[in-house]
This record gives structure tokens, sequence and C-alpha cells, in this order.
């Protein structure tokens, strides 16, 4: 069907890579999610900054100030006015009714800003509602005002914690122990342990642990403060000891039984934890973070349902919870709900964003979560900043592998490679980082240590992302079979593995395999039937097949699935291009670009539709339009814009578009194989070979690029530079198939047949069930003159393999037998089987044509034409056979020939020859000297413009024709007319 096949990206998912990466990242987040803090929580303490208590939790309070709160008020005489607001505050205060409280404390301290009193119970209650900073100014006017520092120096101290001021609890005099009550020194302790962990300074913050417990080992609180510690370190035995000891001491505390519940969801033993989580929530259905992390174990169990009824909870209780936000947006992907969970992701970002990043280092949950979700939106220089402060802050964590997916994005492989072998050095068997770092190989091209780093990590674990990885390093690195042959072997055992698959269908859609495609694309279908891309790579590959209604029906559910994948909707264009429904696909390619105008993929299929309305001026000015749309690193536009100026014989433009592309990228292998292929179309041959030679040294050992240049130096008349080519691709993959046929054929070129003998042999022998080998030994014979030895190899290349070339290289030998008979019955059998082959129709017709049977030559050609209504070539030799039956119609189909592609010199030269046949000489002879001037080397058209020249009046100029045409000594089909016109112009 003309669709591309998929190329894999390395961006967002790495080969091999888990297939959770995109909001799961492989279990780990929700392992983090489920971490007890080392702070305290009680009403979101940062709300403003529009952030709920996500890595500041509840411990039990040792001293209730509150309580203390009246003798205070006592203290002074006040304002009976201001009283009473403060009367009605604390009363609001104990309610939970922070809103009110802090109104009527702010009402009180309009009267009196000095009451002591109130300047305490604000700084409380703003530190409560989560305005930390706010908080501080109230506390530290309480002290200047003469407060006693044990009744504010432990909310001092978690505003402090609250604005990432973690080096100040450590320095500043107010947090100093002396003077303190033992209650107040152990919670202070325990907040300046929150900030050396929050640091990264473990062994501090057990140090202080250890202080409190010395005052009293009896208060529960002194043993969860370990808890999180040590599974930051993943300790879980010692971290399970501390939570059985803190909930020895207090077994109706639900934070005693929440951390228990932690330590066994780090551990992996979910179903334990469970219950111990619901056991927590019995003693208080509103703990914020038992409810998060019972949600977030939910959706590790896969039950949806339970997951949505504590998010729908923490709704109302934390309603600013990033935490519940991205838990959200994890089971909206679940449910294929897409537009909920990017709402959700963009919930947390716009929560998170806003918060000083002296807050957010120090919040391993926060910096988490928000280069998680910022991924996952595809923002990843916002991600990249996150994940880089969440590593430095905890080290080599499994977010290391999502910052070097980003840096791999960017790309900044270096840098990547740099993550994830230090990761790996701390982490050594971890299969998802040794399989991104086999692709930060692939991406340098050190395909060789790519396949090394895989094959030794399979010796230690055999898993399927790492044979993944390995069969895609031996692809990149052209062990082409090879790799392909363990994917294979991945997907049979493992179908669910996503990367194999993907690859494969990519493998086999790019070598012609469209039937296999298809079979891996309905393999995964089936394994992921709500996968809306999926089914729009089926539709890819059953369009290859030339299964067009199938395409259709696969490209159509991945619309249902999901109505946004423009992806599916260009396809569809695609499909309807490919049957002719131009104002179908006209109509779905304005409505993509309505809704994105500077979509280039659409902008290109409107320039096929364009071409094959014959409009090549709107083709151009829509590939131009995408050119110019284009980034720094997007070259496709403009090499489909040099395809296009290529097509219309628009040498100087191609070449012109070509230099630009060239300082995009001067080392780009396709940019430079353009521009060659712009050379010769402008008769450069030496500049061509020039370009050739450079391509050839940045192509490296890639076998498939070298045997394009191989092509390209052919085509320059230059075996050797071809030879060269074929050199380096049989040295980097000496079996590869195309490289080793494309030699032979140097070889017979170089007058070398029995050099081209042996290797032709040695692919039957490497490749006996391939076709080529026999076709190649055909190709030898033919050049001794041995025609019936060559029919007999290109008869048992057909039997091992039949296609349309193995067929067309026996019709071609056949044609010489019996007026060419045999070859006609062969491909007239053939074409029953194969009714829209179209190159064999071709071949059949052309065959009539040649034979003088012009009846049967039209109606050949007359089928191909409804099979190929844009192929110029086969209204050109209609418009030929029509003019030898001298049908009148001849002229209207060489103008639609023309048309279909205005850059066709045959075209050109048979319209020519047509009018002047008919008597229009004027402007047949405009017609021919363009011809002429396209293709001065052409015999045949220079006799058509001598015999116009001649009617014209202009001997001398025709006789010049004539010689020219004679001169060089070639047959063709004029010859003797030729002769003749020239005899009588003397």
């Amino acid at each position: 069907m003309g669709w591309e096949p998929l190329i894999l990206s390395f961006d967002r998912a790495a080969p091999g890579a888990d297939e959770n990466l995109c909001l799961e990242h492989g279990g780990y987040l929700r392992y983090h999610l489920a971490l007890p803090s080392t702070h305290w929580s009680g009403r979101p303490p940062m709300s403003q900054y529009r952030i709920s208590a996500v890595a500041l939790h509840r411990t039990r309070q040792i001293v209730v100030a509150v309580s203390l709160l009246g003798a205070l008020v006592c203290s002074h005489a006040a304002d009976p006015k201001a009283a009473r607001f403060y009367e009605d505050a604390l009363a609001r205060y104990e309610k939970k009714d922070l809103d009110g409280a802090i109104i009527q404390l702010k009402n009180a301290l309009q009267i009196d800003p000095n009451m002591l009193p109130v300047q305490v119970l604000l700084g409380k209650a703003l530190m409560q509602d989560g305005q930390v900073a706010a908080a501080e100014v109230a506390l530290l006017e309480a002290l200047r005002l003469g407060v006693n520092r044990s009744e504010v120096v432990v909310p001092l101290g978690q505003s402090y914690l609250a604005q990432g001021k973690q080096q100040l609890i450590m320095q500043q005099p107010h947090f100093v122990l002396g003077g303190l009550p033992p209650a107040v020194q152990i919670q202070l302790l325990l907040l300046r342990a929150a900030a050396a962990a929050d640091i990264g300074d473990s062994r501090t913050a057990m140090r202080e642990i250890d202080e409190a417990r010395a005052i009293d080992p009896k208060v529960p609180e002194v043993w969860q403060a370990e808890v999180p510690i040590r599974l930051r370190a993943r300790q879980f035995k010692e971290a399970e000891v501390a939570a059985e000891r803190s909930l020895a001491l207090a077994p109706k505390s639900e934070e005693a039984w929440y951390q228990k519940g932690a330590v066994l969801h780090a551990k992996g033993d979910l179903k334990s934890a469970l219950e111990i989580y619901d056991r927590a929530l019995t003693i208080n259905a509103l703990h914020v973070p038992t409810l998060v992390s019972r949600a977030a174990l939910a959706v590790d169990m896969g039950r949806a349902s339970d997951a949505a009824k504590d998010l729908d909870a923490l709704k109302d209780l934390a309603p600013d919870d990033p935490r519940a936000a991205y838990l959200r947006a994890l089971l909206a992907e679940r449910n294929k709900d897409f537009a909920a969970a990017n709402a959700a992701l963009k919930d947390v970002t716009d929560l998170i964003d806003p918060v000083p990043l002296d807050f957010v280092r120090y919040r391993p949950q926060l910096l988490m979560l928000n280069g998680l979700s910022h991924f996952a939106l595809g923002r990843n220089e916002k991600a990249k900043k996150y994940l880089e402060m969440f590593q430095k802050s905890q080290g080599n964590t499994a977010a290391s592998k999502l910052l070097a997916q980003v840096l791999l994005a960017e790309p900044n492989v270096p840098r990547a490679i740099e993550v994830l072998e230090s990761y790996l050095r701390a982490q050594p068997g971890d299969a998802q980082a040794l399989t991104l770092l086999s692709s930060a190989y692939v991406s340098q091209g050190r395909h060789n240590k790519a396949t090394a780093l895989m094959q030794d990590a399979l010796k230690a674990q055999d898993r399927p992302e790492m044979r993944t990885a390995l069969g895609i390093s031996l692809i990149r690195g052209g062990q082409t079979m090879d790799g392909v042959g363990e994917l294979e072997a991945v997907f049979r055992k493992t179908p669910g593995q996503k990367q194999a698959g993907l690859t494969l269908i990519s493998m086999y859609l790019r070598s012609g395999q469209a039937a296999k495609a298809v079979s891996i694309a309905e393999n995964l279908v089936k394994q992921f039937p709500q996968n809306a891309e999926f089914f729009n790579l089926l539709g890819t590959a059953r369009g290859q097949t030339g299964n067009g209604p199938a395409a259709r029906a696969a490209f159509e559910q991945a619309l249902k699935l999901d109505g946004n994948l423009v992806a599916a909707k260009l396809n569809l264009a695609r499909i309807e291009i490919a049957t002719r429904a131009y104002d179908a696909a006209t109509a779905r390619l304005n409505a993509i670009l309505k809704l994105d105008e500077k979509n280039a993929e659409a902008m290109h299929e409107m320039s096929i539709i364009a071409t094959r309305l014959g409009r090549p001026a709107d083709a151009q000015r829509w590939l131009e339009k995408a050119n110019d749309l284009s980034g720094p690193k997007e070259l496709r536009w403009g090499l489909a814009l040099i395809d296009a100026f290529l097509r219309t014989g628009q040498a100087n433009l191609a070449l012109q578009t070509a230099k630009q592309l060239s300082a995009k990228a001067p080392e780009d292998v396709l940019v430079l194989l353009a521009y060659s292929r712009a050379q010769l179309a402008g008769k450069d041959i030496a500049g061509a070979k020039s370009t050739l030679a450079g391509v050839t040294r940045f192509a490296n050992y890639n076998p498939a690029q070298q045997v394009e240049i191989a092509l390209l130096q052919l085509a320059a008349n230059n075996p050797e530079g071809a030879a060269y080519s074929l050199d380096k691709a049989l040295s980097g993959q000496p079996d590869f198939l195309p490289a080793m046929a494309l030699m032979t054929d140097v070889d017979l070129r170089k007058n070398d047949p029995a050099k081209a003998e042996k290797r032709a042999r040695d692919i039957v022998a490497m490749y006996p069930r391939r076709a080529i080998g026999h076709s190649l030994l055909g190709d030898v014979a033919q050049s001794r003159g041995q025609s019936a030895v060559a029919i007999d190899h290109y008869r048992r290349a057909h039997q091992t393999e039949a296609s349309t070339d193995t067929l067309l290289r026996l019709f071609r030998a056949l044609s010489v037998q019996d007026g060419g008979r045999p070859a006609i019955q062969l491909a007239e059998q053939w074409i029953k089987g194969h009714p829209r082959d179209i190159a064999v129709r071709k071949a059949v017709a052309d065959a009539y044509a040649r034979s003088g049977n012009y009846t049967l030559a039209r109606a050949g050609y007359e089928e191909v034409a409804k099979l190929a209504p844009e192929d110029s070539s086969v209204l050109n030799n209609l418009a030929n056979v029509l003019l030898r039956t001298k049908d009148p119609s001849a002229a209207k189909v060489a103008e639609q020939a023309l048309a279909k592609n205005p850059a066709n010199v045959n075209a050109i030269d048979t319209l020519g020859w047509i009018l002047f046949k008919s008597g229009q000489t004027d402007r047949a002879l405009t017609m021919l000297r363009d011809a002429r001037l396209r293709e001065p080397a052409n015999p045949e058209i220079r006799y058509h413009l001598a015999a116009a020249l001649a009617q014209n009046g202009r001997k001398a100029e025709a006789r010049d024709e004539l010689e020219a045409a004679l001169k060089a000594g070639h047959a063709f089909e004029s010859l003797a007319e030729a002769q003749a016109l020239l005899l009588a112009l003397k």
C-alpha cells in the first residue's frame, strides 16, 4: 500500500526495557509512594504552594501545646474584642476549622499585634494549614515577644523542614537541646534526624534517633523515625524490627500499623501489607498516608475498583495531594482513558511546579512524582531537572533508568551512559538498566560493545527483554539474520514482549515480509486489545500485503480506541489515496491540518494527492511548506522534496535542496545519498563519485547503506567504487545477502564471470532456500551466451522461491525462444494466480508490443492502467500502441502520460511525435526540442526532432540531428528511417 514501515524510536521506550516505563516505572514509583517519610504531617503544611503533605506525615504529638494556650491568655491584659477574637479562634482551631481560626487570629492582631498567644496559635494554625513561610514569621514573632522556646521550637523546626531549610535546623541556636523539656528534646531530635536524612546524611540521622531513644526508648516515635531511613537504604530487616518495636509500644496507633504495612509493601509481601493497611484504617479511616499506600497497593494488585474508592476518599481528605493525582493518572491509563490520565498528570505538575526548589530538593517523593509526570507528558527538559535532583539526593536508585531515558531522548548519550554505568555498579544485575545501556551503546554505533554487554548479562540471567536488546544490537551491528533470529525466539517464547514484536514487525516490513509482520501484529493486538497503536501497526502491516479493507478495519479500530490518534487518521487517508478516493483523503487531511496546521505528515500526503492528480506544482508547494517548518534535526521533508524535484526533472532544485540539507546534517548518510542522486540527475558524474566516496566513509560498515551506495556507484559507471562499498559491507557482515548478490553483478560488469560464478555458488550453498543464488547463476550463464543453461537456472530459482523477480528473469530468458510464446504462456499463467501483479502485466504488454501484436498490447496496457492509473510509463506505452494503430485517442493518452510526470522525457517525445504525425508541426517541434535537450544521447528522440525539422524546412539542422543519432552506432527502432531521411536530405 506504499505506507512506510514502523521505525522504532529509542527515546520513550528503549529496546528491551521494562514494558511499563511510562507511568508505572517498573513499580518503583508505587514502592516509593508507600515509603513512610521522616517527617510529620497534619493538615497539608504546604498549601501555600498548592501542595498537600506528600513528604510530611503524622507522628503522634508527644506534647499537646494547645492545652497551655489558656494560661498564656492571662499573661497580659488584652483588648476585650481582641480577646474574643482569640477565644473564637481557639475554639475553631480545636474543631479543625483552620481557615476560620486564622481569620479570627488576624482580626485580633489588627487590634493588638503584640498579643503573644495570638502569634503562637497563628503560627501553629498556619503551619497545619500548610502556609509554612507565614508560620515561620508568626513563630519568630512569638519568640521576639518572649514565648518560651519549648512552646514553638517544634512547629518552627517543622516550618524550616517544609521550606527546605534543613541545614538551619542543624545550625541555628533556636534548635539546641539545652533547656528544653525531655519530651520536646525528643521531638526536636527527631526533626534534626529528618533534616539529616533529607540531605543524605543517614549516619547523623540515626545518631539523632539514638539520642532520642536514650531519653525515652518507650516513645513509639523514636522507633517510627527509623523506618523510612532503613527503607530508603533497602535495609528491610532493620526496618521491620523498628516497626515492630513501635507497634509493641503503640498497638492502637494507626501510624504504627501504617509503618509496618509500609515495610511489608516495600518487601513485596503485598497481601500481608494490604491486611495491615486495612488494620490501620480501622483505627483511623482518615489517615492519608495509609490511604495513599493502600491505593498504590490496589493498583499493583490489579484491584482497580478498590484503588478508585481510596482515591475518591483522598479527593475530600487531601485534594491537593499529588500522590493521589498520580495514582489517578495511573488508574486512568490502565482503563485506556488517556485524556483523564493526562489531566491527572497535569494536576501533579500544577501542584509541584510552583513549589520552590529549595523545598522540593529534600522531598524525594515530590522529585520523583514531578519528574515522572513531566516525562509522561513529554516534557523531557522539566523531567530531567527533577530527576537529576532526585538522583543527586538519593544516589543510584531505579530513577536513574528514567533519567537515562530522558538523556537518550535529548540526545545526550554520553551522559546517559555515565548514569547507567554508575547505577549498574551499584545494581549490577538490573536487566532494565542493562538493556537501556545496550541501546545507548547502539545509538553511538558501538554495536559490538552492546552485543557483548547483553551476551555477558544473559550468562547470569536469561530474560526476554535482555534477549530483545541483544537481537536489536545484532541488527544494528549489521548481523541482521542473527538479530532477527534472537527476536523471533523471544517472541515465540514470550508473545507479550512488546519490544521484540515491534522490532520484528519493523524488520519484516522493511524487508518486504509483510505477511510475517501481520502475524506478529495480530499477536500483539490479541495480547493487548485496548492498545490503539498496535491496531494502527496491524493496519500498516496489512496494507503492505495489499489487503486494503483489512488495513482500513484495523485503523478504524485504532480510532475507536483513541479518537485522537493522528497516525491512524493519516493511514486512513493513505488508504483513500491508494484507492483514489482523493476527495475523502483531502477532507481527512484538511481536518488534521485544521487541528495542527504544522503537521508535516499531513502536508506530505497532500503532496502525494497533488502528484496523483497531475498537479506537480501543488505537490512541490506542500513539500516546500513541510520542509520550511522542519526543525534543525528534521530531514524527511527535505529528502521528499529532493525526490519530488528529481521526479519532475528539476535536477538543479534537487541539488539546491540537497545542499541545504547537507548544511543541517553534513555527515548524514541519507542526505548525502540524496545529494549524490541529485548530482547524477544533473549529469555531474564526477561530483556524484566524490560524494559517494564520502558517504562510504560515514556509512562505516553498515551493510544496507553500503549496498545502496554501491548501486549509485554503478549508476555513476564506477564499478570499482561499487566494489569498494560492497567490500566494506561484507567485511562488516560476510553473509549479508544483498551485498553478496550485488558483488556478483559487479564481477560480471568487470568481465569476470568465473569470480561471479563462484560467488553465486557460495550464495546457493549458504542460502539454499533463497532464489537469488540460482538467479545469479542464470545471469552468469547469460553473460557467456549459454541461453539454455541460463533458463535452467532461472527456472530453478522460480521453483525455489516464486516471486515477481524470479518470474521476470525467466520470462526475459524465454522471450527469445519460439517467438516469445513460452514466455507469454508462463506469464499468463502467473497472472491468473496474481491478477494484481503490475510488473508482470507490463512485461507481457511490452512483449506483445515488441512482437507487433498491438491489439493484445493495447488490452494489456489498458488493464495495467486500471491497476496503476498514476503510472506515466504505462500510459506512454499505450499512447505509442494507439499511434501505431492510428487510433485518434493517442494524443489524449499521451497528454495524460505527460500530466502524470511532466519530466518523463519519453512521454514528451511520444506526445511530440504524435503531434507531428497528426500535422501539428509547430507544437510538435517545441515538444521534440524539449525532449532532445533533456536526453541528447537518445538517437530515437534525435530522429523524431530531425523529421520535424525537415518537415519545417530546417534541413541543415535536421541533418545535424540525424548525423548525431547515427554517429553513436547504436541500433534503435527507427534506424532505417533515420538513414533514409539523412540520405534524402543530402
